[in-house]
C-alpha cells in the first residue's frame, strides 16, 4: 500500500480539464428510494446509547490502569521497564480510543442539528445539545453556521467554512507580475515549520474557528466568533439558543473543575485533542483539494456546490464504524441533509450512479491527503467565476475545459481575467 503518493481517482481528476456537472437535482433525488431517507429512530437511539457505553467503558478501563499498574497486573509483570511499557500501551490504547468515539459523538450531534436522527425536532435538539456539550462544543452556534455551510457551500461570498484566502489578502502581486520571489517570501518555509502550522491546525483549529472565524466567511468583521449572542452570525431570534449553548459548555466546564485536574487531563483532555484532529481533518478534506473548484455568485448553484466536495475512506472500516460514515459519504450527505447515515453507503451508491465522473472520491491515503491539500491549497486569485486552489508557486494543478472557458466569455468574462484564468492550468 502506498503512504506518500496519490490515489488514482485523484490522478484521473488531474488530467481532466474540469467541466461543470450536468446533471439536475431532479435526477439525484429520483435515483435514491425514498425508503432510503426515512428516519428509523429505534436504530438512532441505539446508536447513541451505543457511543456513551463506548466511551464510558473506556472511562472505566482508564481508570483501572493504575490500579494495575500498581498490583504488577496481578502478578504477571513484574519488570520495571516491562510494566512502564505496558501502562503507556493501556494509556494509548484508552487515548486513541476515547479520541474515535468522541468524535463519534461530535457526529451524532451533528446529524441532531440536521433533524436527521429523530422525527421530533426537539429530541434532535436536546440529544444534539447534550452531546456537543460534553464535547465543549457551542451546538445552537454550530448548528446555525452550519446550515448555512450547507446552503452555499463551495461559494466564494456565502460559504461559511474554509473559505479560501485570495491573492489580494496575501498581497502578492498580479498574476502576470508576480515572481517566483513573490511566491518564497510568502510560502517559503521549512518542513518543520510546515508541521508544527499543521499541528497547530489539527489540534487547535477547531477552536480557533469557533473564536476567530478563521477560514470562515470574510463577510463577516474581525472579532466575530460563535459565542457572542449578538454576533453578525446569527439572527436575533437565535441569541437566546446561542446563549443557551455557552450555559451548556459553562456547565460542562464546571463539571470537568469538580473531577479535578487529573481526570481533566488523563481522561479528558489528551483524548479530546484527538477529538478536535478529527473533526478538523475530515472537515478540511472535506471542502479542501486542488482539484476541485470553488465557484462565484455568476457560476454557483445549489448542485454545483454540494458536489464540490469528496467522499475519502478515512481509517477504513474504523471511520465508518466510530464516525459514522460522515466521511465516507458526505457528498450524498450534501444533497439529503435529513438522510439517515446509517443508510449513507446505499444513498451514495445511487448519487454516484447519476453523477458518474462528477462523483469525487479519493483513496489517498488520508493523512497525505491532508499534507497535500495543506500544503497545495494556499489561495485563489481574486477574479473568476470557476477557480482553483493555487499552490505556493502560484500554479494550480487543474484547468478549465475550453468549451466552459468559451461559455464564460460569453457571459462577458473579462479579457484579463480570462488570460489569468487560462495560466491557471499550468501544471507544477
Amino acid at each position: 500500500m502506498v503512504l506518500f503518493g496519490n490515489g488514482p481517482e485523484y490522478e484521473q481528476r488531474l488530467k481532466k480539464p474540469f467541466v461543470p456537472p450536468t446533471v439536475t437535482l431532479k435526477e439525484i433525488h429520483d435515483a435514491v428510494p425514498k425508503h432510503l431517507l426515512k428516519k428509523n429512530q429505534g436504530k438512532a437511539a441505539l446508536y447513541v446509547v451505543r457511543d456513551i457505553i463506548f466511551a464510558s467503558l473506556l472511562y472505566k478501563f482508564a481508570y483501572s490502569i493504575t490500579p494495575l499498574a500498581q498490583s504488577d497486573f496481578g502478578g504477571y509483570v513484574t519488570e520495571g521497564w516491562q510494566k512502564t511499557a505496558l501502562k503507556a500501551s493501556m494509556w494509548l490504547f484508552y487515548w486513541w480510543f476515547q479520541g474515535l468515539v468522541g468524535a463519534g459523538i461530535f457526529c451524532l450531534g451533528h446529524d441532531a442539528g440536521h433533524t436527521s436522527l429523530f422525527e421530533n425536532n426537539k429530541i434532535n435538539n436536546t440529544v444534539g445539545f447534550l452531546l456537543h456539550s460534553y464535547l465543549l462544543i457551542p451546538y445552537f452556534s454550530w448548528r446555525s453556521t452550519h446550515h448555512a455551510h450547507h446552503k452555499a457551500t463551495a461559494s466564494m461570498e456565502r460559504d461559511e467554512n474554509y473559505v479560501p484566502y485570495t491573492r489580494s489578502q496575501f498581497k502578492l502581486p498580479e498574476d502576470k507580475k508576480a515572481a517566483r520571489q513573490d511566491y518564497e517570501e510568502i510560502f517559503e518555509e521549512t518542513p518543520l515549520y510546515t508541521l508544527f502550522r499543521m499541528f497547530v491546525m489539527q489540534g487547535f483549529g477547531w477552536w480557533i474557528y469557533l473564536a476567530q472565524n478563521t477560514m470562515g466567511s470574510p463577510m463577516y468583521p474581525a472579532g466575530t466568533n460563535h459565542f457572542n449572542p449578538n454576533s453578525p452570525l446569527f439572527k436575533k431570534e437565535q441569541r437566546f439558543s446561542i446563549f443557551m449553548s455557552n450555559v451548556g459548555i459553562g456547565s460542562m466546564a464546571a463539571i470537568l473543575y469538580y473531577l479535578g485536574k487529573e481526570f481533566f487531563f488523563w481522561y479528558y483532555l489528551i483524548p479530546y485533542m484527538f477529538v478536535n484532529h478529527w473533526i478538523v481533518m475530515f472537515t478540511f478534506l472535506h471542502h479542501s483539494d486542488p482539484s476541485i473548484p470553488h465557484y462565484r455568485k455568476g457560476e454557483w448553484s445549489f448542485l454545483r456546490g454540494a458536489v464540490a466536495t469528496v467522499d475519502r475512506p478515512l481509517l477504513g472500516w474504523m471511520g465508518r464504524f466510530f464516525f459514522h460514515n460522515i466521511s465516507h459519504d458526505h457528498v450524498a450527505h450534501h444533497f439529503f441533509l435529513r438522510a439517515p447515515f446509517y443508510n449513507g453507503p446505499e444513498i451514495t451508491k445511487a448519487v454516484r450512479s447519476v453523477l458518474k465522473d462528477d462523483y469525487n472520491y479519493d483513496s489517498t491515503p488520508t493523512f497525505y491527503a491532508l499534507y497535500r491539500s495543506f500544503t497545495q491549497c494556499l489561495f485563489i486569485e481574486d477574479e473568476g467565476d470557476i477557480i482553483f486552489y493555487k499552490n505556493r508557486d502560484g500554479v494550480a494543478v487543474r484547468e478549465l475545459h475550453e468549451s466552459v472557458v468559451e461559455e464564460i466569455k460569453k457571459k462577458g468574462w473579462n479579457p484579463e481575467e480570462q488570460d489569468r484564468l487560462d495560466g491557471a492550468g499550468k501544471t507544477a
